[in-house]
């Protein structure tokens, strides 16, 4: 492999352009440049949840995942490929009951918390629902692989439920959301 990266800085996008992956120029606010930047996002908050040092399990997982997400990059970047297959999903869904397998049944919503790798994993899951919308945005204009949308739709689900396994294995519990009920009507706070 040569090298890829040899200068950073290119200034062809000053203008507000970038390029695509087969070299067509569109707007830094294209929905397809959106949706691959929010896909990268995702990966680099699971690089926050990595930095925490998480059960092994778990970094094997997100490190197929990153992978993944390189791919589904790929897939993005260029319009007409295909990159993310049945079996990507077929193998998040394995992963999502595997872990999903030992832990308590939710009776209630929990609020995002748990220590700082499960918080983390909270935030990657919200990133990714935040990438699946901009996918749906970009399929109301332009071709993307259906599997795209389905990897997504999965890997948001396997990170609730990893955020769920971080915060078990670092002690810190899971706070379960409780419905707080308005102030009687009539009753004002110190600054009303």
């Amino acid at each position: 492999m040569g090298h890829r990266l040899s200068k950073i800085y290119t200034r062809t996008g000053d203008r507000g352009d970038t390029g695509l992956g087969d070299g067509t120029r569109v707007g830094k606010d294209d929905p397809r440049v959106e949706a691959g930047g929010t896909v990268d996002e995702i990966n680099s908050v699971l690089g926050m949840v990595l930095a925490e040092d998480p059960p092994e399990a778990v970094r094997a997982c997100l490190l197929d995942v990153q992978h993944d997400l390189f791919d589904l990059g790929g897939e993005l970047c260029l319009p007409g490929h295909t990159a993310i297959t049945p079996e990507h999903v077929a193998r998040l869904e394995r992963t999502l009951d595997r872990f999903n397998a030992d832990l308590p049944p939710l009776e209630e919503f929990i609020l995002p918390g748990g220590g700082r790798a499960a918080s983390a994993c909270h935030l990657a899951r919200t990133v990714c629902r935040r990438a699946e919308r901009r996918l749906v945005t970009l399929r109301r204009s332009q071709t993307v692989g259906a599997e795209a949308m389905r990897y997504l739709n999965r890997l948001s689900d396997l990170l609730f439920v990893l955020a769920r396994v971080l915060a078990r294995s670092a002690g810190a519990g899971e706070t379960p959301w409780r419905r707080r009920e308005p102030p009687p009507s009539g009753r004002r706070g110190r600054d009303g």
